[in-house]
Parts: C-alpha cells; structure tokens; sequence
C-alpha cells in the first residue's frame, strides 16, 4: 500500500469527530475508458447520503515516456454533477504522492484517485478514541479473494465435500 500524505480535511474540522479516510486508484488502460457519468452519480450518491466526504480527487495520466500529469478535479472545466464535490476538497496529494501512486500505473493509462472519510464510521471511531483506543491497523480484502473464496466454498458444496 502507498504511503498518502494526510492534513486535516479543513482548519476548522473538529479532529476528534473525524471518522477512517480511505482511498482507491481506478485505472483505465489507454484506450479502454468508457466515462458515461456513472461513476460521477454514485459518488455524488454517496456524498449526499451522508456515508462519505470526498478529501481529494486527483486525475493521473502516464504517458508513454513514463512522465506523469497530475490534474485536480478544479482544472477541469465540465465537473457537472461533480461541481458540489470540487468546492469541499483538501487536495491533500503532495507531489512525491502522485509519483508513488502513478508507479503502479501502465503507460499510456489514465488513474482516477479518490480520498474519502467513511462519515458512517465516524460516529464509533470517534468512541473509540474517547475511551482511549487507537486505531493501529486497517486493510481490505480484495473483492477479487472474496469471488473466488465463494466459488472454491460452492465447488466443496457441489463436489460433496
């Protein structure tokens, strides 16, 4: 995992109420992106339901050479549904940031990396603190581990094992 730079989400967020901040790097291989406003509904969605607060949202392009362009979310002209998103974010992603994120990233690729606070964690996170835990871990499990843990489980089903 990428080590991410991290400051406060504003000056004047209360740091006690903060809940887990996660993020994600979606890569579309050159050629293969299909940006129909999709992805843009869901995470306006989320947004407005409360479960999440966009931090940053940065647009990765590596071209062919190797060298890599960084784009927040403001440089774009036409966010659309995005543009109540744009107005709240950090942009928090310092430059030596950008080049560990894009060294995962094929040439020619264009990486779409998203930050955000998990808000409906945030409630026990903020607990947890309050009675002196700390949070000393976090991880996920690919979905990809999950499919085939499932599949291996049915074929045992199947197999009457």
């Amino acid at each position: 995992m990428t080590d991410i730079t991290t400051v406060p989400v504003e000056q004047n967020t209360d740091l006690d109420s903060l809940g887990p901040v996660d993020y994600v790097i979606v890569e579309f291989p050159a050629g293969r992106s299909n940006f129909t406003g999709e992805m843009a509904a869901e995470l306006v969605r989320l947004v407005d339901a409360g479960t999440i607060r966009v931090i940053d949202v940065l647009i990765l392009t590596k071209n062919d050479d190797g060298t890599v362009d960084a784009m927040e979310l403001s440089d774009i002209e036409e966010l659309g549904s995005l543009q109540a998103i744009e107005a709240d974010l950090a942009e928090l992603l310092a430059a030596e940031d950008v080049e560990h994120l894009a060294a995962a990233m094929d040439p020619g690729s264009t990486a779409g990396v998203l930050i955000w606070e998990n808000l409906w964690a945030a409630p026990f996170a903020s607990a947890a603190r309050r009675s002196g835990g700390q949070l000393i871990a976090t991880g996920r499990i690919p979905i990809q581990a999950i499919i085939a843990s499932i599949e291996a489980d049915e074929a045992l089903v199947t197999e009457g094992v």
